[in-house]
């Protein structure tokens, strides 16, 4: 039978008309009885995957002559659901008329009103589901079993049948998976796969981020087996064939537990200025396109870093040894190597294939140390001179920067410390310090000479791009700032010049770190692709990612591309088929980057509440982040945990939510509680499985409430001050 599934579609659009029953249709295409079954069967997996539509009386239709759509379901917190036409268009589906979808599944929508307004639809038929396994808290009921789920869009239990749950227990973490749910208004049915132990531990925690995310854990063994085969290219002639940078003084600088080590430095004096040198691993001299290790490298597109935990994009065998710029080993590495004028002004740069041999692996810690007190350790000892001139150089290279517009967005950053049990040490911030600017700035300096380079030659590359921020977000901005004091302009020619000054004017007020992270949310995400558009948040023409192919695929794409310029451009060959594979790479890679994002916020989050839990009562300063009508969001300066206040919570008055100017206003006492405000709070509540942590206001605190045991904190700086209550 030569009939194809578009022949069958354009026949009933265009040749009969009108919707057939099957026999009917097969008759008009001639089918004959020996290929009935294989027909009909055809027709039945069109109108499984949403190609054909059954009617009433057994005809069958196009979708979309019937007033119906097909596509993939996106499902908000709120249980909204909407679908992305292919015009860019979207469907509306109310919260009530989303069927038994779950975000993600392929659906057919009726559409059910369509004007000027708005376009609504109604889920009629799920399609395919999008995922397998789900993961939520398992309950043991008197009758039956059930899961709640953690993702609230499910909005519904799962019921466990007996001899499904694999012997969980009451308040256990459960991964289970749907067999049964097309009716809305029954429960659905399912079945428990893995069991992932108790909320609030610590290595459950980060389980559930590994199950909840799909990320990989381990390697296949045939790509761990091909990792570890890659030492045979270090070889000496290979060694001989690149620039040699051994006898320069080079030295790597990250965090004191760092285990792999992808970006080396050097910076000399010159007759004219400087000249630094940034040396990258050559992973794409290891990992090899097209090859088995390579595609597990894709796939993953990244690393992911949760808190005591590292989900690597290569084997170890590679990261922490083979690319690893260890001290005083031969590295292979690709360098470029950057020609400064006293002002910062940048001369002349090349890049190059080379050897080095790391003078010193140093810590940000120990390298701050160095610059505050000159403390030497025996590293910093055999380094100092060119650490001397590599300050010198990122303050230069920063203060241009800077002054060209570029945002510098200096947000409090989560630190979490796990015990060698697993177990939470340490909840606080990281303090960003001088040493980490420098090496940023150095990073930075590599990533927009090497897209220059590129972009000089008019070949393909794939660019890491930054959009300008969508003029609705701006003026939304513009208008919150407002309410607080703040003038910001809502220009449709806005410049990445009018943030930093901003930000600049907000240096020493409480509100800084909120309306710095506020101000993140208006911008756009960062993208690869291969049109340059420039980064609008650097205020840079060109900008790429070079600097740690260890971690991130897209970087290991770029060395092979400016591997392959040569004479300045590519090889006829891969020119042809270039644009197509940077499309799949960017694209690719940029979802890999959100999802990796995701995960590392949910785990510090998850962490972050399990830490609080034991401390009932405890109090501390905070900043308010988030307003809604039924109360406001504080983030604990110390801890850098995020909280409710409720409006149930207040006791000295009935409050009124302004919308308009985001705060709350008391009715008797006119009392403003307003975004950014600093305030003290206590910690009422925990709810760890669904990592909600509740605080009262301390003027407000239940009296009849006792705190918790007095305990050493350490999660900052200093202890926050803790207050007996009366009885």
């Amino acid at each position: 039978m030569n009939i194809t599934k578009v022949f069958i579609s354009d026949y009933l659009a265009y040749k009969a008309g009108r919707p057939l029953k099957i026999k009917e249709l097969a008759d008009e295409l001639n089918v004959s009885k020996k290929e009935y079954v294989k027909f009909r069967d055809l027709i039945k997996t069109m109108i499984d995957q949403g190609q054909l539509v059954k009617l009433r009386r057994g005809r069958i239709g196009i979708p979309s002559e019937m007033n119906l759509i097909v596509g993939v379901i996106s499902i908000l917190r709120n249980g909204i659901g909407s679908i992305i036409l292919d015009t860019g268009e979207s469907v509306q589906i109310p919260r009530t008329e989303t069927f038994t979808a779950l975000d993600g599944d392929k659906v057919m929508v009726r559409i059910e009103v369509d004007n000027e307004d708005e376009r609504l639809g109604k889920v009629i038929k799920v399609l395919e589901r999008a995922e397998q396994n789900f993961i939520g808290i398992f309950h043991k009921g008197e009758n039956l079993n059930f899961a709640t789920p953690d993702d609230r869009r499910i909005g519904r239990d799962i019921f466990l049948a007996k001899g499904k749950t694999k012997k969980a227990v009451e308040g256990e973490r459960v991964v289970f998976k749907i067999d049964i749910w097309d009716d809305p208004y029954r429960n659905p049915e399912g079945e428990v796969v893995e069991r992932l132990g108790f909320p609030g531990n610590a290595k459950t925690d980060l389980k559930t981020i590994i199950r909840k995310y799909d990320l990989p854990e381990q390697f296949p063994a045939n790509v761990t087996l091909q990792a570890k085969e890659a030492d045979k290219l270090f070889t000496e002639t290979e060694r001989k064939r690149r620039e040699d940078f051994t006898k320069d003084i080079i030295y790597t600088i990250d965090p004191a537990d760092a285990r792999d080590h992808d970006d080396a430095i050097s910076v000399e004096k010159t007759k004219d200025g400087y000249r630094l040198g940034v040396y990258i691993a050559d992973v794409s001299f290891f990992v090899r396109n097209d090859t088995i290790l390579d595609k597990e490298a894709f796939e993953r597109g990244n690393s992911v870093y949760l808190p005591g935990l590292v989900i690597p994009m290569i084997p170890e065998s590679l990261s922490n040894n083979l690319c690893s710029l260890k001290p005083n080993l031969n590295r292979f590495v690709y360098s470029i190597l950057i020609d400064y004028d006293s002002k910062g002004k940048m001369l002349d740069f090349r890049i190059t294939e080379g050897v080095i041999k790391s003078s010193a692996k140093l810590a940000y810690e120990e390298v701050q140390e160095f610059f505050n007190n000159g403390t030497k350790t025996e590293g910093i000892s055999r380094v100092a001179g060119s650490l001397k001139r590599a300050r010198q150089l990122a303050a230069i290279l920063q203060k241009n920067r800077l002054a060209e517009g570029s945002i510098d967005f200096d947000l409090p950053e989560a630190k979490i410390t796990l015990g060698e049990d697993g177990q939470i040490v340490e909840v606080g911030n990281r303090v960003r310090l001088e040493a980490h600017r420098l090496v940023e700035e150095f990073m930075l300096a590599a990533n927009r000479a090497v897209a220059l380079h590129v972009f000089r030659l008019g070949q393909k590359f794939l660019y890491r791009v930054h959009d300008r921020p969508k003029q609705e977000k701006i003026e939304a901005f513009s208008y919150m700032v407002s309410t607080l004091g703040h003038r910001f302009p809502a220009s449709p020619d806005i410049k990445p010049l009018h943030f930093t000054r901003f930000l600049k004017k907000l240096k020493g007020k409480p509100e800084k770190e909120f309306l710095n992270e506020l101000l993140l949310r208006s911008m756009q995400k960062a993208v690869y692709q291969q049109k340059n558009i420039g980064h609008f948040g650097l205020a840079f023409s060109h900008y790429s990612h070079f600097t740690s192919p260890i971690r991130r695929y897209p970087d290991l794409m770029v060395h092979r591309l400016l591997k392959k310029l040569v004479n300045g451009r590519y090889p006829d060959k891969l020119n042809k088929n270039l644009d197509t594979i940077i499309k799949h790479v960017g694209d690719h890679c940029s979802e890999t980057e959100r999802t990796a994002e995701r995960a590392e916020r949910d785990a510090t989050k998850m962490l972050q509440i399990a830490y609080m839990a034991d401390r009932i009562g405890d109090e501390y300063d905070g900043v308010i982040s988030g307003m809604l009508n039924f109360g406001f969001f504080v983030r604990l300066n110390e801890v850098g945990v995020e909280g409710m206040v409720r409006l149930s919570s207040l006791d000295d008055d009935y409050y009124n939510f302004d919308e308009k100017r985001f705060r709350l206003i008391g009715r008797q006492t006119g009392r403003i509680f307003r975004l950014g405000d600093t305030v003290k709070v206590g910690v009422l509540s925990i709810d760890i499985p669904k990592s909600e942590l509740n605080l009262f206001l301390k003027e407000s605190k239940k009296k009849d409430r006792q705190p918790s045991p007095e305990r050493k904190h350490k999660g900052g700086k200093s202890a926050p001050k803790r207050k007996r209550r009366r009885k």
